[in-house]
């Protein structure tokens, strides 16, 4: 029995330790498996960003390089030059000599100083009183405003210029500015969004102390939005930057017109492409910097009312 009982033991041991090896191959299997499948998934994310970042470069780079080639090489149908055989710069000087740049920079700078903080402002004041006041039927009043949006600014464009033309404010960088003041419809409602996530329990302490409406605005609201102005001031300074509708619209002669009616000048026939190439790339330099200095504020921004609100 004694003999007997020690088989069975070795039998049943042997059955274990050949189960546990089977199980530790599938397992070792399984964890090579997910491993494989892990590392075949980001390579696959980072092929995907690597095709969508180059397609986001690729017009800027194409841009800067056609700048410095020759009318020829730009208008080749036959065969497309990527890199110029001998770069061009003198096309940078020819912009500077063909328009005033500086004047179309100091005119478009004069409405972007003169426009945002003004449109940044009561834009958040009127999201200050849709988000943190007690009002009557406010959400209706703010699907009433965002309706707006559904109205293309062609349908008014006469009205309104007619309006600036009996004024005698055409040819005056007034019809780009004076709108600001009202605000901005989306930019408020992405301040709505934004402000909706920031405690009432602070404003109410606020009140308590002493602190009006205006007051909790100044104070309190516009120092935590700096992330969500931060991103509204780069849209809307590349709004402004590249608007040429409403420059065309109120701007003839050439000491009133902005960058982009500049620009366009350049552009008159085909021989002039890589000149309206190279005005395009300087042009474009502004916009670059600004980018890199609100980066960190723009994701934030976007970031926190995206989630959040």
């Amino acid at each position: 029995m004694n003999r007997k009982e020690v088989q069975k033991n070795e039998a049943t041991e042997g059955r274990r330790n050949s189960d546990l090896l089977r199980r530790r191959s599938k397992g070792g299997k399984g964890e090579i498996r997910q491993k494989a499948a892990r590392m075949t998934g980001i390579v696959l994310v980072y092929a995907f960003l690597i095709v969508v970042c180059f397609s986001c470069l690729f017009p800027f780079v194409w841009m800067a390089l056609s700048s410095l080639k020759t009318a020829k090489e730009v208008t080749n149908a036959l065969t497309i030059v990527i890199f110029p055989q001998t770069p061009q710069w003198h096309n940078y000087v020819t912009v500077f000599e063909k328009i005033n740049i500086w004047r179309g920079l100091l005119n478009t700078m004069t409405v972007e100083v003169a426009t945002i903080p003004l449109c940044v402002f009561a834009s958040g004041l009127s999201a200050f009183a849709f988000s943190k006041m007690e009002l009557k039927h406010r959400n209706t009043h703010l699907m009433a405003q965002l309706s707006a949006l559904m109205i293309p600014y062609a349908c008014v464009v006469l009205p309104i210029y007619k309006a600036y033309y009996q004024l005698g404010l055409t040819n005056t960088l007034l019809p780009l500015i004076l709108p600001s003041l009202f605000g901005g419809v989306s930019m408020m409602f992405f301040f709505v969004q934004f402000q909706r996530a920031i405690p009432n329990a602070i404003f109410e302490a606020a009140k308590v102390d002493g602190a009006g409406y205006f007051s909790q605005y100044v104070r309190i609201m516009i120092p935590m939005m700096w992330p969500a102005i931060a991103a509204q001031v780069i849209f809307m300074f590349i709004a402004n930057w590249n608007d040429y509708f409403a420059p065309s619209l109120y701007l003839t002669t050439e000491d009133s017109m902005t960058l982009q009616l500049m620009l366009k000048s350049l552009s008159d026939s085909q021989v002039d492409l890589p000149i309206t190439f190279a005005g395009a790339v300087i042009a474009c330099v502004p916009l670059y910097i600004i980018y890199i200095v609100f980066q960190r504020y723009f994701i934030e921004g976007m970031a926190i009312s995206g989630v959040k609100g």
